[in-house]
């Protein structure tokens, strides 16, 4: 179920560079992934868990650019 897209412009990476999140499914899991760290949050139930410790890390980790 994709998320709402007024809730989904409101939301950014919790991460320093609170850059605009975009919305992702890989195998069958909903995500959303940092625009600027490429960081994936997981989303529960149709609810965003953007908690750093829960989130997996991009390229070159949370608030690094990806390159």
């Amino acid at each position: 179920m994709p998320l709402d897209a007024d809730l989904l412009d409101l939301l950014a990476c919790p991460s320093d560079d609170h850059a605009p999140l975009r919305e992702e499914s890989r195998d069958g899991a909903q995500l959303l992934v940092c625009t600027f760290c490429a960081s994936t949050f997981r989303v529960d139930d149709g609810i965003p868990v953007l908690l750093l410790d829960e989130a997996t890390p991009g390229p070159n980790g949370l608030g690094n650019a990806a390159s």
